[in-house]
């Protein structure tokens, strides 16, 4: 029932980190869907680890690179997604409203994959593995 609890709680994590994202790309005063392209870092940002889980045996030595690696280019992949709002307010394509409902969004939204990680990442009865 644990499980349950917590994936119910991620996904409403979800849909309000989706939610600061679209108010920053539909509001009348902002009417720009530039900011869209941060979808891309969401998706991106957990294949870099769940590659490296896949690979990684906890008893070779060379394991802790591969996760190392893979902990590096998730990071970068999370603060690119930080910086592209940044850089298109600077640029003038969207305002600095928008910006902030779009940093806002992406907070929440990498929290709540943080969150899924640290609740179904490890090899427990309820392992997001078994789905």
């Amino acid at each position: 029932m644990a499980g349950i609890k917590a994936l119910i709680s991620l996904s409403f994590g979800g849909a309000i980190g989706l939610m600061f994202l679209m108010l920053g790309c539909a509001l009348p005063i902002y009417n720009q869907y530039w900011p869209l392209f941060v979808l891309f870092f969401y998706i991106l940002s957990p294949i870099p680890y769940c590659i490296a889980r896949r690979l990684v045996d906890d008893t070779d030595a060379m394991s802790n690179a591969c996760k190392e690696l893979a902990i590096f280019l998730t990071t970068g992949i999370v603060v690119s997604a930080f910086g592209l709002p940044i850089v298109f307010a600077r640029a003038h394509l969207i305002a600095w409203g928008a910006c902030a409902l779009v940093l806002t969004g992406n907070t929440v939204i990498f929290a709540t994959i943080l969150g899924f990680f640290l609740v179904f990442g490890s090899n427990d009865d309820f392992s997001w593995q078994q789905w």
